[in-house]
């Protein structure tokens, strides 16, 4: 059997950056908190909390005060800035430059909309991370959609400006934005006195791993997509696999391999999520090798 791990595949640049960041810290101090979860990945989540790295949320963040508080790769609203300020907390700020980047142009449309009596919609998903530092930037005035049925609360008379979640499907963007102007069209007769402006804002180190897996889904006789369960880009990036390949298996770690998933003379590929650490993705690897030698048929 031959086993390859995608060479394209673990941690983004941002997400990589945060957790060297969270290491290095935890080198010199004794605790170290983190925000939220550092990366949707329970099992790097549980590793970083053995060498002193303590989730918090935004409740028991107000109760916190002359610590040291680490922001992770997705950023953070305004009001977290705050809070640090007037707890005497030092901030360790991971946020991506990605998504920073996206934050300040944000909120740079929002006081235009604001102006113009105009709306702000962020194609992403509701009480996520990220979405909730955009959102904050707008003074929770963003309209957050990602089904069809969220685009009724779009009011389409009025000016629309639209950004995107970084880790969010290009093509789910590109459908939504077609609707959005489907819609405007619909409730105006000279639609093009109604200004929509359509910001694809997703990170090309995300979009662009959909063509590689499917490359790499069509390569391999079967797929072990190694992500967590939490993570909503392993969730649409594991899609793409099952796509491509209709043998491809989602698994948090290597104990949930199934033996009758392979065959001896099998190409298996194992691939994941940008939230997925290399040092998982080679230990599912050779926990497979070492079940090929002493469990699978010959």
């Amino acid at each position: 059997m031959q086993v390859t791990i995608d060479k394209n595949s673990g941690y983004c640049f941002g997400v990589e950056f945060a957790i060297k960041m969270a290491e290095d810290e935890m080198e010199q101090s004794e605790k170290l908190y983190c925000l939220g979860d550092i990366v949707h990945n329970d099992m790097e989540v549980k590793r970083l909390r053995e060498k002193g790295l303590v989730v918090i949320d935004r409740e028991e963040l107000q109760d916190l005060s002359d610590c040291k508080v680490l922001i992770r790769a997705h950023g953070e609203p305004p009001e977290t800035y705050k809070t640090a300020i007037k707890n005497n907390i030092e901030l360790i700020d991971a946020s991506c430059p990605v998504v920073l980047k996206l934050q300040h142009r944000v909120k740079t449309a929002f006081d235009r909309m604001e102006r113009e009596n105009g709306q702000i919609v962020i194609y992403g998903k509701k009480g996520h991370a990220e979405v909730i530092g955009l959102t904050g930037q707008t003074l929770e005035k963003a309209i957050v959609v990602m089904e069809e049925s969220d685009l009724d609360k779009i009011d389409y008379t009025r000016p629309v400006t639209l950004f995107s979640q970084t880790t969010k499907s290009t093509k789910g963007f590109y459908e939504l934005s077609g609707k959005i102007e489907d819609r405007i069209k619909k409730a105006n007769s000279n639609y093009e006195e109604v200004p929509f402006n359509a910001n694809d804002s997703i990170c090309r180190q995300v979009s662009n791993r959909e063509p590689q897996l499917q490359k790499f889904s069509h390569e391999n006789d079967v797929i072990l997509f190694v992500s967590g369960k939490k993570s909503s880009n392993g969730k649409a990036l594991y899609q793409v696999c099952l796509n491509e390949n209709e043998r491809s298996y989602f698994i948090e770690n290597e104990t949930e391999m199934n033996p009758d998933w392979f065959r001896p003379e099998d190409k298996v590929g194992v691939c994941g999520a940008t939230s997925t650490p290399m040092w998982l993705m080679e230990q599912v690897k050779s926990h497979l090798e070492s079940m090929e030698e002493s469990a699978l048929p010959i």
